[in-house]
């Protein structure tokens, strides 16, 4: 009989576990290769010309720390006799009279206050519209020369801004004032005490009461904001993605749709972050407000009406003269001049960075 043929079994793993999706199953037909060979280490080495640049920017950057740091301290210190002298009372008395051992700077600090928002209120709008014509509706052809006129605003000194408000807008803008205070002055900061049936003209008494007030100097204040404020939000809208420009154009939207729904929304943290940064300098303007201003050490919220001071024009007006006690006095109201700037612009700058729209800006 002939043998039958034999058939070979095929030897068939068990079934173990599923394998997820989108990972693969180990191979176990080949032998163990052992261990993952390690990564080579990227070292980088730098030419001498590089190395010497990189210690030169290093040198710079920490030189600018010492400089800002060394300044706080110098006025932290030579302020500490004021403060220990007066304690919370330097902050909360408005009089100023250092022959009588009063001194107090809650007055400036509320002038100081006063005029840069009311700086804010005239320069914002003014920049934000500006910024979103210059990068959305300004032609090819203009928009480099609106740019170039924005920048070198920033590059006029203020005292010409001063003079230009003190001899040319005083007088329109004390019209402005008594129209306000005529129609609003219900409302607390519109309220001016002087009757408002005088005349409005130079050197008039209806004029001397709105001349030299907190919102004339505020609109010399937002002229020499306006530049700092436009660069930036003209940076920020600029970064908006055109992507979701053209996408929002090709669903039919209005090009003011778009902006509304794409730019505006991208730029929001950055239009916050340099109307801070422009806050931060309108806190600081000295010499302009000086010019303008009819100097009163009274706290008073009624904008509109002649009479108020701030922090660094008490301090360019008495150091001069000031005896070594008075002189402590005004370094102390540098100093919180100081912080108070600091910390908007530190914020300020932390918004603009942390935001989507500041990640390409350099403040």
């Amino acid at each position: 009989m002939a043998a039958e043929p034999t058939q070979a079994l095929a030897v068939v793993p068990a079934a173990g576990p599923p394998t997820p999706p989108g990972t693969q199953r180990p191979r176990t037909d080949r032998p163990d290769e052992g261990p993952e060979p390690t990564p080579r280490r990227i070292v980088t080495r730098y030419s001498r010309q590089d190395r010497v640049f990189l210690e030169g920017v290093r040198a710079v950057g920490l030189l600018v720390l010492v400089i800002v740091g060394s300044i706080g301290i110098f006025l932290g210190l030579q302020a500490k006799p004021t403060l220990s002298h007066y304690g919370w009372h330097f902050f909360t008395e408005s009089r100023w009279l250092p022959s009588q051992d009063i001194i107090g700077i809650r007055a400036v600090l509320v002038g100081t206050i006063e005029v840069a928002a009311c700086a804010l209120v005239i320069a914002f709008p003014l920049a934000f519209f500006t910024a979103l014509f210059i990068t959305d509706w300004a032609p090819a052809r203009l928009r480099p020369v609106l740019v170039r006129v924005v920048d070198l605003m920033a590059a006029v000194p203020s005292i010409v801004f001063g003079l230009w408000v003190l001899f040319y807008i005083q007088p329109h803008a004390a019209q402005i004032a008594h129209w306000l205070s005529k129609y609003f002055g219900w409302i607390p900061i519109f309220k001016v005490h002087t009757d408002v049936n005088y005349p409005i003209w130079n050197q008039s008494p209806g004029y001397a009461a709105y001349a030299g007030s907190a919102f004339i100097a505020s609109i010399a204040v937002a002229a020499m904001i306006f530049p700092m404020a436009t660069s930036v939000m003209r940076e920020v809208f600029g970064e908006a993605p055109a992507g979701e420009k053209e996408a929002a154009l090709a669903l039919g939207a209005t090009r003011w749709a778009m902006v509304r729904t794409v730019v505006i929304p991208f730029g929001r943290s950055g239009v916050i972050g340099g109307t801070m940064l422009a806050l931060g300098r309108a806190l600081g303007e000295t010499i302009s407000v000086l010019l303008i201003i009819n100097q009163a050490f009274q706290v008073k919220i009624n904008v509109l009406e002649s009479g108020t001071s701030t922090i660094s024009a008490l301090i360019a007006t008495n150091y001069a003269e000031a005896t070594p006690a008075q002189l402590s006095a005004l370094l102390t109201c540098g100093f919180v001049l100081f912080c108070m700037t600091l910390l908007v612009n530190t914020v300020a700058a932390q918004v603009v960075k942390r935001s989507r729209s500041g990640q390409g800006t350099d403040l």
